[in-house]
């Protein structure tokens, strides 16, 4: 290990990000734990050290200087008010914010002015409601908001929302437009020195989400027909292309987006590509 100190990170511990957030750091190289009991983790060969926090407080470390990074939800950045910012994006716990009420009252945003709105997550909801001119009062709840209706507690729900039947089966219908759309992010100390280690973090975390939405495809291609295949397939800078001992062929080689695989193969076929092979890409820098 160098002598540089050690990076320290702080990961979910539990909830929706916690697999997630281990396994995109496995693919990128890193030491995870094995026991979910473990609160540190050392990976001296990265010159990491991990500590696994609840979701929830990851960006009062984080903001407070504890820690370097940290992983959590945009939503739970926001809703901290921790001096923290956002670095990277990474993919996954992709959530919704929406407001709800009893159905069939056709509510609008402008009907919360004066209501009691419960929810868990106040910090952010009351900066979405003062940026629209509301004024409403709010209940804080530790989850499990849908019941707040029913139970009196509440007028209305700002609440996570996937599919909304939890919702739905509460009495709740969904009105206005989302409140945010959330995901899991990298953060950092807001104002601070970028941390030692930092950009090779980025680019290995860079690579795992390229790998995971890139293929790589190669095919075979008559020479007068490979400006139309390569057209197909551009690549992310250009495609790869040699000579094959069969006279007048390329092979090729590109990465394509992972959603279009099945209609780029077509494409190939039909200009006159053969021996079409698409294959994972386990990991990449670009």
């Amino acid at each position: 290990m160098s002598e540089r100190p050690l990076l320290k990170i702080a990961v979910p511990n539990k909830g929706s990000l916690s697999e997630a957030s281990t396994e995109m750091l496995r693919e990128a190289g890193y030491r995870q734990r094995h026991d979910t009991k473990d609160l540190v983790l050392l990976d001296e060969a990265n010159g990491v050290e991990f500590y696994y926090l609840r979701p929830r407080d990851i960006a009062v470390y984080v903001g407070e200087g504890t820690l370097d990074l940290g992983i959590t939800g945009r939503d739970m950045l926001i809703d901290s008010a921790a001096a923290a910012v956002e670095v990277l994006p990474l993919g996954f716990g992709g959530t919704r914010f929406r407001f709800a009420a009893p159905g069939g009252a056709a509510w609008t945003i402008g009907d919360l002015h004066g209501k009691r709105i419960a929810t868990s997550y106040a910090g952010l909801v009351r900066d979405y409601l003062d940026g629209h001119g509301i004024d409403a009062r709010l209940i804080k709840l530790d989850g499990a908001v849908e019941s707040s209706v029913r139970l009196g507690v509440a007028d209305a729900v700002a609440d996570v929302v996937e599919t909304g039947s939890t919702l739905k089966r509460a009495g709740l219908e969904l009105f206005g437009d989302a409140i945010m759309t959330s995901e899991a992010i990298l953060i950092q100390r807001a104002d601070a020195p970028q941390p030692a280690g930092l950009d090779r973090l980025v680019r290995r975390l860079t690579g795992v989400l390229t790998a995971r939405n890139y293929y790589m495809v190669e095919y075979n291609v008559p020479e007068q027909k490979l400006d139309a295949a390569c057209a197909i397939t551009p690549g992310l800078d250009a495609p790869t292309m040699s000579p094959l001992a069969k006279a007048g062929w390329l092979a090729v080689r590109a990465m394509i987006p992972r959603q279009d695989a099945p209609q780029i193969m077509d494409r190939l076929y039909d200009v006159g590509a053969d021996a079409i092979l698409v294959t994972n890409i386990v990991a990449c820098r670009l």
